[in-house]
């Protein structure tokens, strides 16, 4: 009942915050809070190299010179440019205002603690390269999944993972996760208006903590919506999460072995999944959303961008498996998606970039 009221209580705030001004309050302040963590992160956790001094060099051909970094003023221009995407959706009415425009302070609070008693377990083991520390005891997950993603503390495998993740993710992105999951909207509600009239069914493949799913139900609370992930400690997280919009299917399975029928599902997404699953899995996972999803159905995929797709941001890409433990993202950096996808006879039909992200539609085409 507390959740309930709570909402309500944000649904009221939300509607009178619906005007520009509003929105821009309310994400500024967002980015000013993750940046400030990110800022102190770089200290604390010793990201920052001293320079070290380098060597006269002899005459003869130069080496090729590295590509500039990106400044943090970049950064924060492209940043801008998702969020006036994010708020022109929202003007156009393709989806609602956030309904997390008006913070939870506690939460806030509670979760910037959470992180900061973290960080330096995280830092000493990004200084060692530790990635193994997951107990033998999580047999029924597969070994690719028993590592110290991001070199958080017990991966994916814990209730304080879960509790963590969102805010580390925030902090690493500058405040524009959610903006950037939230572009995942725009071709959902151009399926759900084309298949107006029907039931349709949702399917999230890696819901993680549910985040995402939440912003799926606020606004169609008709669709019906499952959510699968191998981890039962995050789905107890999006099962928390969801209660306010009256839940929905949480299922604890492999992506690459899904327990849903053939030919069940009208839409289905996958938000940064690909790239944490090795080659031969990712292979598979394309395989079964292929056989899951009905003729005519549609799959949104929000993940890293990869090699090419903002130059710029290539010598990013180059240091992030290393910066932040993630042994299969080369290879996601360089897969062809399009042939992926293809294989398991979808098509695609839409993508955009959105600051580090990326947004792919691919449809299976109707019969006939």
């Amino acid at each position: 009942m507390a959740s309930l009221a709570a909402r309500a209580a944000s649904t009221h705030i939300r509607a009178r915050m619906m005007d520009a001004n509003g929105y821009w309050l309310s994400q500024s302040a967002r980015v000013a809070w993750y940046l400030s963590q990110y800022l102190v992160s770089t200290r604390v956790g010793g990201r920052r190299r001293r320079a070290v001094p380098q060597p006269q060099l002899q005459p003869g051909p130069q080496p090729t010179p590295k590509p500039k970094l990106p400044t943090m003023r970049d950064l924060l221009v492209d940043l801008a440019g998702v969020l006036r995407r994010d708020r022109a959706n929202i003007a156009a009415g393709i989806y609602k205002m956030p309904h997390d425009a008006v913070p939870d302070l506690r939460r806030w609070l509670g979760d910037a603690a959470l992180y900061f008693e973290d960080l330096p377990a995280v830092t000493a083991r990004r200084a060692r390269g530790g990635a193994d520390e997951i107990e033998a005891d999580h047999h029924r997950v597969p070994d690719y999944y028993r590592r110290n993603f991001h070199y958080q503390t017990d991966g994916y495998l814990s209730a304080r993972s879960a509790a963590l993740y969102d805010h580390q993710v925030e902090v690493l992105f500058l405040g524009g996760a959610a903006a950037m999951r939230r572009q995942a909207l725009v071709p959902i509600a151009a399926h759900v208006r084309r298949r107006r009239g029907r039931q349709l069914r949702l399917l999230d493949v890696g819901t993680g903590t549910g985040d995402f799913l939440t912003f799926v139900r606020d606004n169609w609370p008709e669709l019906s919506v499952t959510g699968v992930d191998l981890s039962r400690y995050y789905l107890d997280e999006a099962a928390g999460r969801l209660q306010a919009w009256g839940g929905a299917g949480l299922v604890n399975a492999l992506a690459e072995a899904l327990p849903v029928a053939d030919a069940s599902v009208d839409l289905a997404t996958c938000i940064y999944l690909l790239h944490e699953v090795p080659t031969g899995e990712r292979e598979k996972i394309a395989a079964e959303i292929g056989r899951v999803l009905r003729p005519g159905g549609r799959l949104i995929i929000v993940d890293s961008l990869q090699y090419g797709d903002v130059p710029a941001y290539d010598v990013l890409l180059e240091r992030f498996p290393a910066s932040f433990h993630e042994p299969y993202y080369e290879g996601y950096a360089r897969a062809d998606l399009d042939a992926v996808f293809g294989a398991a006879g979808l098509k695609r039909t839409g993508s955009a970039v959105a600051f580090f992200s990326k947004i792919l539609v691919y449809d299976r085409p109707a019969r006939g």
